[in-house]
C-alpha cells in the first residue's frame, strides 16, 4: 500500500497528526544536519589552527610518525626480557641503554626485585592508598551532599562545592603543586590522586544516594531512628554495591593517573618510562609498556572478580 493510499484511509484528525509528525521529522533532520555541519566546521577549524600554530607543522610531520615507532624496535627481541628482569645484556657497552642489572632492588644479598616490577608495585601502592583515602572521604561527603539525606542547604551546598573544587583540576596539575611544596617522591603523588578521588567519587556516590529507595529511611524515621541510624541501617546497605563498583573503577583510573604523575617526578613506573622514551632505549620502553599493559589488565580482572564476590553472583545472572 502506498503512502498516499494509507493517508486516504485516515480520518481528518489522523491526517493532521501524520502531517504534524512529518513536519517534526523534517525539522529534526534539518537540525541534525545543521549540527553535523557546525561540528565539522569547528573540527576543521581546530585542526587548521593547531597545525598553523604548531612549531613543527603537525600535518607536515605526520608521515614521520613511523620513524619514531621504528626506534622502539630493539635490536634483539630477547633484550625486552633482559630489561624487564634486570638480566645482563651481551650488548652492554657501559652506557645507560644496556645497564639492566644496575636497577635491581635487593631484598637480600642474592634475592632481588627487578627495577620495573618494584616501580610498578610503587605505582599500585599509590593508586590503592589514594583510592582508599579518597573513597572514605567521598563516602562521608556524599551523604552530606545528597538532597534526600541532607535537607539543609547550608550543609549540602558547601559539600557539593567543596567536591567540585577538588575535582576541578587534573591529578597531574595537583601533583605539580604538591611536588613543588613537598619535593619529589610518591607522597605528593598520593596526596594529589587522593584529592581528585574525593571529588570524583563523592559526586558519583551522592548521585547513587539520591536515586536510592527512601522507604527504609521512612520506616526507621517513623520508629524514632536518628539521622546516623537511618543512614547506616536504611541507606548504606542498598547503596554499598554501587559504591564498591565505582570505587573499583576509580582504582583502575588511579593506576593510570599514578603512572602519568610518575613521569613528572611522582615516583613509580612513570619516571623510568619517560626516561627510556626520551633517551631512545627501545628494549626498556617496550618492557615497561608490556608490564604496564599486563598490570592494567590484571587490575581490571581482579576488580571484576572482587566485585562479584562482594556484590554477589546473583546480581549478574540474567533474568529469563
Amino acid at each position: 500500500m502506498s503512502h498516499t493510499a494509507g493517508l486516504s484511509l485516515l480520518s481528518d484528525q489522523g491526517r493532521v497528526i501524520e502531517s504534524h509528525w512529518n513536519a517534526l521529522a523534517r525539522t529534526r533532520r534539518l537540525y541534525t544536519l545543521a549540527g553535523l555541519a557546525v561540528l565539522l566546521l569547528a573540527l576543521s577549524g581546530s585542526l587548521w589552527f593547531a597545525n598553523d600554530t604548531n612549531s613543527g607543522k603537525f600535518l607536515d610531520r605526520l608521515p614521520h610518525l613511523f620513524d619514531f615507532v621504528e626506534t622502539l624496535i630493539p635490536r634483539d627481541g630477547r633484550e625486552i626480557w633482559r630489561a624487564m628482569f634486570d638480566l645482563p645484556s651481551p650488548y652492554d657497552d657501559g652506557s645507560l641503554k644496556y645497564n639492566y642489572p644496575e636497577g635491581r632492588f635487593y631484598i637480600t644479598q642474592t634475592l632481588y626485585i627487578p627495577e620495573y616490577f618494584y616501580k610498578m608495585i610503587e605505582t599500585l601502592n599509590i593508586a590503592l592508598v589514594s583510592t582508599l583515602l579518597g573513597g572514605m572521604l567521598g563516602f562521608c561527603l556524599s551523604f552530606m551532599a545528597a538532597r534526600n539525606m541532607m535537607p539543609s542547604k547550608w550543609v549540602r551546598w558547601p559539600a557539593r562545592r567543596f567536591m567540585e573544587v577538588l575535582r576541578a583540576f587534573p591529578e597531574v596539575v595537583l601533583a605539580g603543586f604538591f611536588l613543588a611544596i613537598l619535593s619529589l617522591g610518591p607522597i605528593p603523588a598520593m596526596i594529589a590522586v587522593s584529592v581528585h578521588t574525593v571529588g570524583a567519587l563523592g559526586k558519583l556516590f551522592f548521585e547513587v544516594v539520591e536515586n536510592a529507595d527512601m522507604k527504609p529511611d521512612e520506616g526507621l524515621h517513623a520508629v524514632g531512628g536518628n539521622w546516623l541510624e537511618r543512614l547506616w541501617f536504611g541507606m548504606v546497605p542498598q547503596v554499598m554495591p554501587n559504591f564498591i563498583s565505582y570505587a573499583l573503577l576509580r582504582m583502575e583510573i588511579n593506576v593510570r593517573a599514578s603512572t602519568i604523575i610518575g613521569a613528572v617526578g611522582g615516583g613509580g613506573i612513570g619516571e623510568p618510562l619517560r626516561l627510556s622514551i626520551s633517551q631512545g632505549h627501545a628494549a626498556k620502553t617496550v618492557a615497561i609498556v608490556m608490564l604496564l599493559l599486563t598490570t592494567v589488565i590484571a587490575v581490571d580482572q581482579f576488580s571484576a572478580w572482587l566485585r562479584r564476590k562482594l556484590v554477589g553472583e546473583q546480581a549478574f545472572h540474567v533474568v529469563a
